[in-house]
């Protein structure tokens, strides 16, 4: 089965046999850092929205703006990558996370509105180019030292989701340590916090910059892209349309969707009715970090243990099935309780989410990966398109409905998205044995 993964190379580079290979392992582990100093610094302003930002529900509808100007500029994005090349692409999205940040430096409609705009626009190019560039890395590697792509790619994506997720770590408790004293709702506290923040994203835009250019025809940049409008459009409806006929993309959005909603859930629902009740305001940051520090652990190992399809199918069973425990618990058995036990559930629940977002995130990116070689652009759009219109749905209707209400929805988008992944499985595998027969 994973033999499938070695029919085709992504690009066709016949000076690979005369060149000498890159340092593929280098990018990803510039990548991993970068993207850690950038996130642990976005990820705990996005955290702290809700409790900085209250005036006029600033903080909550800014996220909602953001995550809808994310979906809409996702069905662009794989067009804006081509033409400027990933690397280019990923460099560019780190303005928008930098503008955002430095935004709640004075926030208000004026300028949080624009930056969480704007940020939809880079997150999109960013994630696209994120996933574009390691793939194509992942089988650049494969190929110049002959080994098997499925593996290679379960690697990268393992160390690069293991970094990733350990922003939700480190920037939590930076947020712990900056804003101890209860200085949270303080001018003075904040500040000092963002001026932190934006200091780590410049130093993360910078090591960006020592990254390769891919080899591949996405870096060509815009001298070798179409040039006449007409093109452009064709372009930009390939990319956005062309993968909802694929069977395959058809069977995985449900997954995709799913993991916007679970990351949403944590965000939005289990940090205010689960961790607030019992730990305080304080305790979302260190319940954020159990999160993180889990969800960094598991992708790390799921990376690890990334081998072809059929791995991933047992992995993506193994990470929901876990979550799902979870919401059962919380929709069945769970109450508010004192005493150890009242610290101790919140913490253990965060870290069983954290294990199941481990597990969709490296899992996600190497099927895709595997499976789209040839538009690697247009299926990562594709994931950020249906990962970002989750998230805002649920920002948007999450003051309308009830924590039962939200659990229910969980349980069933697992299911749906289990079946999906199975169906997938059995139908790729029986076409590569039909074809091998």
């Amino acid at each position: 089965m994973d033999s499938l993964a070695e029919e085709t190379p992504l690009v066709v580079d016949n000076s690979s046999l005369i060149r000498t290979p890159k340092n593929n392992t280098r990018d990803i582990h510039i990548l991993s850092c970068a993207f850690l100093l950038i996130f642990l610094a976005y990820g705990a302003a996005q955290n702290l929205q809700t409790t900085v930002n209250t005036e006029g529900n600033l903080g909550t509808i800014s996220l909602g703006i953001l995550y809808v100007s994310f979906t809409i500029f996702s069905l662009f994005a794989s067009l804006v990558v081509r033409l400027l090349g990933s690397k280019n692409a990923i460099v560019l999205g780190t303005t928008g996370y930098w503008l955002f940040v430095a935004a709640n430096l004075k926030p208000s409609w004026y300028t949080m509105v624009p930056a969480s705009v704007y940020l939809g626009f880079a997150a999109s190019i960013i994630w696209v180019g994120q996933g574009t560039y390691l793939t194509s890395t992942a089988h650049r590697h494969a190929r110049d030292r002959n080994l098997q792509e499925g593996t290679v790619i379960g690697k990268f994506n393992g160390e690069f989701w293991g970094f990733f997720a350990s922003h939700q770590l480190v920037g939590n408790l930076i947020s712990l340590a900056l804003l101890r004293n209860g200085s949270g709702g303080t001018t003075s506290g904040t500040t000092l916090l963002f001026i932190v923040f934006l200091i780590s994203m410049t130093l993360g835009t910078i090591l960006m910059c020592f990254l390769h250019k891919d080899d591949g025809k996405g870096e060509k940049g815009s001298a070798d892209a179409p040039v006449n409008f007409y093109s452009y459009v064709l372009s930009l409806s390939k990319s956005v349309i062309t993968p909802l006929f694929d069977i395959r993309m058809i069977l995985i959005i449900p997954l995709i969707a799913y993991s916007g909603l679970q990351q949403a859930f944590v965000w939005a629902e289990f940090t205010k009715e689960i961790v607030t009740p019992t730990l305080g305001a304080p305790g979302v940051g260190g319940a954020m970090a159990m999160y993180g520090a889990f969800d960094a652990l598991c992708s790390l190992a799921a990376g690890r243990l990334t081998s072809g399809l059929s791995s991933i199918t047992y992995i993506v069973f193994g990470g929901a099935l876990v979550q799902a425990v979870v919401f059962l618990w919380l929709l069945l058995k769970y109450s508010v309780t004192g005493g150890v036990l009242g610290i101790v559930y919140p913490l253990l629940m965060a870290a069983i989410l954290g294990i199941g977002d481990g597990v969709l995130n490296t899992q996600l990116s190497a099927l895709l990966g595997i499976l789209f070689k040839h538009d690697m652009e247009g299926s990562f759009a594709q994931l950020k398109v249906w990962q970002s219109a989750s998230i805002a749905v649920v920002f948007f209707i999450n003051p309308y409905i009830s924590l039962q209400t939200m659990l229910i929805i969980m349980l069933a988008a697992i299911g749906l998205s289990l079946a999906g992944v199975l169906f997938l499985t059995i139908k790729v595998e029986k076409a590569f044995f039909s074809s091998r027969s």
